[in-house]
């Protein structure tokens, strides 16, 4: 592909700028906090001002790598931070534009639902698995960045699908269809139209609320048609009577925004499979709410050559 080494013209400011978006999305999909994502790009692009540009050949490589090692230490920080955690943790989400799933792949790997399955995997795991399975990096290029072994990353990139594999909820990305779908779901939630709430919710949803201990949530998932049903009818009778709502595109799947006195009081995410609704994910706790009205773009370019 050969060098993109910089040259006299390409500051060290602009060649970090040319690749945030991917930076941001490889952080982001191994912390699931936009805030812990910026941090890690903050201390990654310190660290690579503190580098002679004449001596990187392949800025992108350099940078990918750097950001992985930085996410992998707030990893394993936060890790014991989520087990004091009050009531169900959910991800820090972002906005995403509505185009963002036209790239299925990247919606998925940025959905709820996958970020909470990638929560199971250890912080080496939840590495290998992003950089190899989303971003299409070998395994002798992600050893260099993990420290490990290409035999020890291909048998950690090996457990780390099987997991995934085995525990991934299908879900169709934001799309006319998905949220006229959610358009009715919150039609029938307001006016308390339980026949049509259960037309739409699949057998099996599961429900999940973020409070974080600083706003009322449910402590717990609630699951089944029945339950959600009824559960959805209490907070829409509760919630809804002098809220605003929002449709929205959040990590790349359908959204309600609920806006109380024109600020965002809580935002749902709809996880949507074969024309049901299959999970939904309420995040109130302010402290995951005070980026959300920032759209992030994000990118899974292919990869660049990895030695720096």
């Amino acid at each position: 592909m050969g060098s993109e080494g910089i040259g006299s013209a390409e500051s060290t400011e602009g060649a970090f700028t040319e690749h945030r978006g991917l930076l941001f999305t490889i952080a982001y999909e191994m912390l699931g906090s936009a805030t812990d994502a910026e941090d890690v790009l903050q201390e990654s692009y310190l660290r690579w001002s503190a580098v002679d540009p004449a001596t990187v050949r392949h800025p992108r490589a350099y940078l990918v790598r750097t950001v992985t090692r930085q996410a992998l230490n707030h990893l394993r920080a936060a890790r014991a931070r989520r087990e004091d955690y009050v009531g169900a943790w959910l991800p820090e989400p972002i906005r995403t534009a509505p185009e963002a799933g036209d790239d299925v792949l990247l919606a998925e790997s940025v959905s709820m639902a996958m970020l909470l399955v990638l929560e199971t995997l250890n912080p080496t795991e939840r590495a290998v698995f992003v950089l190899h399975d989303v971003f299409g990096y070998t395994h002798g290029e992600i050893a260099a960045s993990v420290g490990k072994s290409e035999a020890t990353v291909r048998q950690t990139a090996h457990r780390a699908r099987r997991h995934v594999h085995a525990r991934r909820r299908r879900f169709e990305p934001d799309s006319g269809a998905a949220r006229e779908i959610v358009r009715r779901f919150l039609d029938a939630a307001a006016t308390g139209d339980v026949r049509a709430l259960m037309d739409l919710l699949a057998p099996d949803v599961v429900q999940i609320s973020d409070g974080g201990g600083k706003v009322v949530a449910a402590r717990r998932p609630v699951v089944g048609r029945d339950e959600v049903a009824r559960f959805i009818l209490r907070v829409a009778r509760r919630n809804l009577a002098e809220t605003r709502i929002e449709p929205a595109t959040y990590n790349g799947m359908p959204a309600a925004r609920f806006l109380t006195d024109g600020a965002l009081d809580w935002l749902l995410t709809v996880e949507i499979h074969d024309g049901r609704i299959t999970g939904l994910y309420g995040i109130r706790n302010p402290d995951k709410l005070r980026r959300a009205n920032t759209v992030r773009p994000l990118d899974r370019k292919g990869p660049q050559p990895w030695k720096p």
